[in-house]
């Protein structure tokens, strides 16, 4: 089970705000490779807008506070922002969190079509993805 840093979320009320900010002050490029489908009908429905230093992607999401009343999860990725990587076995990943008391959130692909997402609090309340792409 391989961890990569895939992508920072960030979370803000004006997502156009934010993406000429990344784009125009600190030069980041729009995200071209590897850019998830939006599932805007399952619990988040959001504007994104996705950015790039040409390997790690940021993206910058509507907040939405009710995205976890909305799927049925406790952990709400989109009310302040996480951190995400990108494992190769998912079930192992959850198998070892699970081994160390740590309790996550399945969201499924209730948010991007093709990535199964996991979401779960590092011990000062930092949100953290992980997330496997289904082939």
């Amino acid at each position: 089970m391989n961890l990569t840093l895939h992508h920072i979320n960030l979370s803000t009320d004006n997502v156009e705000k934010m993406d000429e900010f990344y784009r125009d002050v600190l030069g980041l490029g729009r995200a071209k490779d590897d850019l998830p489908v939006l599932e805007k009908n399952k619990g988040y429905s959001g504007d994104v807008a996705f950015v790039s230093d040409g390997k790690i992607q940021t993206h910058l999401a509507q907040r939405d506070i009710q995205a976890g009343f909305n799927t049925g999860q406790i952990v709400n990725p989109l009310a302040r922002g996480h951190i995400a990587y990108r494992t190769d076995d998912l079930d192992a990943f959850k198998k070892h969190l699970e081994s160390k008391g740590v309790a996550y959130s399945d969201w499924g692909e209730r948010a991007v079509a093709g990535w199964h997402q996991i979401f779960f609090y590092d011990p000062d309340g930092t949100v953290i993805e992980v997330h496997q792409r289904k082939s």
